[in-house]
């Protein structure tokens, strides 16, 4: 084969890239593409993503570039721009890394049907996930919808061996490229002021050090929130920066990976059932029939984090500060929308997909609708309360001081009972705007009448 494309989506790396790695196999040389694809700026683009996005592309060319090419960049219709490119420079095949959004399945349909009209061939790869979404499923069904037999499943599933960055990518001459954007010209507004840098070169950094250091006191630190012993790889897994599969090889390398190893199957779990069932991006995996309160000004306050209710609060403003916010967090912060305040998910996922930069579709729903009670939880009844929450995990209150500066004064875990103490003053933090038992109640009665 003399000329191939390789079509760059949330694959942004070189390590462990099935598609460009096949690409430089096959072809004499390799057409690096990345599509600003109008469909995707106009539904997902918002500045913290856009940037990321932007560190992440300008890191990818030069890692092309050390290697003898540069990422081509293109914008428009991504298979439009994509058939554009290959009849410039004459590509006989067209290779992309498999994904599993609605929107993703359709885009390789697409592109499959197009380079079947112009007489390419055209290959879907893996990479995205460990294991792909299709390879397990239980006896009479195509997916899982429960997760332990999942995990039990995926621990013991052959895996494939991460793959060598290509040493050399031999690009055509004359490849015209548009270049990268300002990010002014993607999206309106700014970006969270503590957002990380992307890139894979700083995600591989960021691996190293935390598996060396911290990896080993995953399992009986990851849900203390004031010690931030998360890993933080999860903006450059969404982007692919990382390979998943590199990095469940280099945590089960190391002592104690195994409690790490089990989230990223969640993160397989939730795209097996995402791909399997697309509508949940905005539809109930499980129906409860029941109807959803409306009260805007809770809503808002839940947004702005005034809730009266001090981890509920820290949560939601690490989330404006930094695009980022801790999984046990998310948690507290989810439940509380859903059952506390009895709204909409789908109003908590919009508000998160705006502005987390890992905002990871399947990752995003299946988490909201597992708290929610209306996906893949086995308990959809439970609910996280706020104070015990806050007591167990954030003992002496150093998480909500850090995010709370009204309550930074404040000794101790009396900080996660601001209201008890006589604390609260007009213009101040605010008093709780529901109160926990009667929410509770409210909560479990609602769940009666519909189940």
């Amino acid at each position: 084969m003399r000329v191939a494309i390789v079509l760059f989506t949330r694959d942004l790396r070189v390590h462990d890239q099935p598609a460009l790695t096949e690409a430089v196999r096959s072809a004499e040389q390799v057409v690096p593409l990345f599509v600003f694809d109008d469909a995707v700026l106009e539904r997902f683009a918002v500045p913290n993503r856009a940037a990321f996005l932007l560190d992440c592309l300008s890191d990818l060319d030069a890692a092309l570039r050390d290697r003898g090419a540069e990422l081509v960049i293109r914008s428009g219709d991504v298979v439009a721009e994509t058939m554009r490119v290959a009849r410039e420079v004459g590509a006989q095949c067209v290779f992309v890394s498999e994904d599993v959004s609605a929107y993703a399945q359709m885009r390789e349909r697409r592109l499959r049907g197009a380079c079947e009209a112009e007489r390419l061939e055209f290959r879907a790869l893996p990479g995205a996930t460990v294991v792909p979404p299709g390879d397990l499923a239980p006896a009479g069904a195509d997916h899982y919808s429960v997760f332990t037999p999942y995990w039990n499943r995926w621990r013991a599933a052959a895996r494939r061996k991460a793959l060598e960055a290509p040493r050399r990518v031999a690009l055509p001459a004359d490849v015209g490229s548009s270049g990268l954007p300002q990010l002014a010209d993607l999206v309106q507004g700014s970006p969270s002021a503590e957002l990380p840098r992307g890139g894979e070169a700083e995600a591989r950094l960021r691996l190293d050090r935390w598996a060396r250091d911290e990896l080993q006191h995953y399992g009986r630190m990851h849900d203390d929130l004031a010690a931030d012993a998360t890993s933080r790889l999860s903006p450059f897994l969404h982007f692919g920066c990382l390979s998943p599969l590199e990095v469940v090889e280099r945590a089960l390398a190391e002592d104690g990976g195994e409690p790490f190893v089990r989230q990223l199957a969640w993160r397989d779990f939730y795209a097996q059932l995402l791909s399997a069932n697309p509508q949940t991006s905005h539809e109930d995996l499980r129906s409860r029939g029941g109807r959803w309160r409306r009260a805007d000004e809770e809503l808002a306050a839940w947004k702005e984090g005034r809730t009266g209710y001090p981890l509920v609060d820290a949560g939601m403003r690490q989330l404006q500060r930094e695009g980022w916010m801790h999984n046990r967090a998310r948690l507290v912060t989810a439940s509380f929308l859903a059952k506390h305040l009895y709204l909409d998910w789908r109003l908590g996922a919009e508000h998160f997909f705006d502005l987390l930069v890992d905002g990871d579709l399947a990752n995003n729903v299946g988490n909201w609708q597992w708290v929610a009670g209306t996906g893949a939880d086995t308990r959809p009844n439970r609910v996280f309360n706020p104070i015990l929450q806050a007591k167990r995990f954030d003992k002496a209150g150093d998480y909500v001081r850090r995010h709370v500066p009204e309550l930074a004064e404040v000794e101790g875990a009396c900080v996660h009972e601001p209201w008890k103490l006589g604390l609260l003053r007009p213009g101040g933090y605010p008093e709780p705007i529901v109160d926990h038992t009667e929410a509770v109640t409210r909560f479990r009665r609602a769940s009666q009448r519909t189940s």
